[in-house]
């Protein structure tokens, strides 16, 4: 646990030593701020924030492997990761804490649109608990969309194949689940397949939070996707110590 701090803090302060992590942040602030008015939020004349969290998913695709691809990538290229395993701490204490720190990072991200929700309770009269579940599925899902991100991040040293490795596997994971997938995958597939196509995509359990819904099934979906990434990324780096 000692050993996970340590890697968590010094990642975390890596972040912010240089102004790439402030640049990370306004953009997304800017497009997540942007997308929803873009798209008439004011004239729908609804207070919620539906708008806002159906269009995290899209902006998380191209923005985590952003953030995910230097977790290892970067490492590896310079040549501080055989002094990283060398430490008196596991490669899974390792990986955790660079995990943890780029979650925490991004669930930072995700607070500094809090005056969003704020708006929204002041102008009208909002659903707060859908607001409260829908934030929930956001740190969820972005906890999900890193496990990935580190994993392919840990399999080269280029951080360009990181980051189109990762984009192309989050892409599948979140079209999987729209809509116009599914009509058109129901057109030859079986019932069963699509089904489990859809249980597979992100957007299912996502959306089912955000609408104030919490299942056990979707809770366990995210915490398994994010164990089971981070556990592949973990082997991997474990097979490179021994080699």
């Amino acid at each position: 646990m000692n050993g996970s701090l340590a890697v968590f803090k010094r990642e975390l302060k890596s972040y912010f030593a240089t102004p790439v992590a402030y640049v990370f942040l306004v953009i997304f602030l800017f497009f997540s701020g942007y997308l929803p008015f873009r798209q008439g939020f004011f004239e729908i004349r609804q207070a919620d924030m539906r708008l806002f969290f159906s269009n995290l998913p899209l902006l998380f695709v191209f923005m985590v492997p952003c953030t995910a691809m230097r977790l290892w990538s970067e490492e590896r290229k310079s040549g501080s990761i055989e002094l990283l395993l060398t430490l008196p701490i596991t490669v899974s204490q390792a990986v955790w804490g660079k995990f943890l720190a780029s979650w925490f990072f991004m669930i930072i991200a995700l607070l500094l649109t809090i005056p969003m929700p704020i708006t929204i309770i002041y102008l009208g009269n909002p659903d707060v608990g859908a607001m409260l579940t829908g934030y929930l599925g956001s740190f969820l899902m972005v906890g999900g969309f890193l496990a990935i991100g580190c994993f392919f991040s840990s399999i080269t040293k280029n951080q360009v194949i990181s980051f189109i490795l990762s984009v192309t596997v989050l892409s599948i994971l979140v079209y999987a689940g729209m809509p116009t997938t599914l009509n058109y995958l129901s057109s030859f597939l079986p019932a069963g397949m699509v089904s489990a196509i859809e249980t597979m995509s992100f957007l299912s359990h996502f959306e089912s939070i955000q609408r104030g819904v919490i299942e056990f099934k979707d809770i366990a979906y995210f915490i398994l996707l994010i164990i089971g990434w981070i556990y592949a990324c973990i082997v991997i780096l474990n097979e490179r110590k021994v080699s």
